[in-house]
């Protein structure tokens, strides 16, 4: 284990002594996944504490960072229940507070009791389970209605709407499509971000996100690559094709005049 995550068993032993404290909690790299933690990595936890009053002393008063060793230069309030801070060393944290009754209503993956009370006991919750509309169908119209919406709105001059229709709400129904496709595997998947660690997805034709999310100034050239993807991959309504086929065509014009 890395020597910056061995000061997160410090920082338990710095605040085991204070019996209102329950448990000290890892969370993503942090978490099961020590094996993913790196240089460019921060350090995700949870405090579990005994009562509303000792999550509000916790929140209030930072002091107990510094069983972390080093000095915090900078943190701010980023959560009704934690903070983020970040050390003189370059050691980043995000944390948050809760108690036993707050922790068991959160959905969580891979956690690591780092340190806890021995009467502690913690089973994970299951990420929420995909709702109805957690489908290919949805996911693809989705995508091509955003790409129709996107690049109307390119051809009247917002550009930065059209880029965010594009480039990020069809790019996220891409990448949904992407993670319900049974023939594509990648390492350490995040059930919270579908973003996470995407470049190491293997098998069937996968997205090819720098000619889909190619920048502010191409908006035209990424909705033509999704759109290349899913009428490839996916059996596409030839109607909505059509509408947004003439709308590329337009605004390829529009660009050239």
């Amino acid at each position: 284990m890395r020597e910056d995550l061995h000061r997160l068993d410090r920082l338990a032993t710095a605040v085991s002594g204070d019996p209102s404290v329950i448990a000290i909690l890892g969370l993503g790299s942090a978490g099961q996944e020590t094996h993913r933690f790196d240089d460019h990595s921060d350090i995700d936890f949870f405090v579990v504490v005994t009562d509303a009053d000792a999550k509000r002393r916790y929140l209030d008063d930072i002091a107990w960072l510094g069983g972390f060793g080093g000095e915090v230069i900078y943190e701010f309030v980023n959560d009704p229940n934690g903070r983020k801070a970040l050390f003189a060393d370059g050691l980043f944290l995000e944390y948050a507070i809760f108690t036993p009754a707050e922790l068991q209503a959160l959905p969580l993956s891979s956690v690591r009791v780092v340190w806890s009370r021995p009467d502690f006991h913690y089973d994970e919750i299951d990420p929420p389970a995909r709702g109805a509309l957690d489908t290919v169908e949805f996911h693809l119209n989705e995508a091509l209605t955003n790409l129709f919406v996107g690049l109307h709105r390119q051809l009247r001059g917002e550009r930065l709407t059209a880029m965010r229709f594009i480039q990020v709400y069809a790019v996220d129904r891409v990448l949904a499509l992407q993670r319900l496709d049974p023939g594509t595997t990648w390492a350490d998947p995040d059930p919270f971000e579908a973003t996470r660690r995407v470049e190491s997805a293997r098998g069937g034709d996968q997205p090819d996100y720098s000619r889909m999310a190619p920048g502010y100034g191409n908006n035209v050239d990424g909705a033509r690559a999704i759109l290349a993807w899913l009428n490839t991959n996916y059996p596409t309504d030839p109607h909505i094709v059509s509408a947004i086929e003439d709308l590329l065509a337009t605004a390829a014009s529009a660009s050239t005049a």
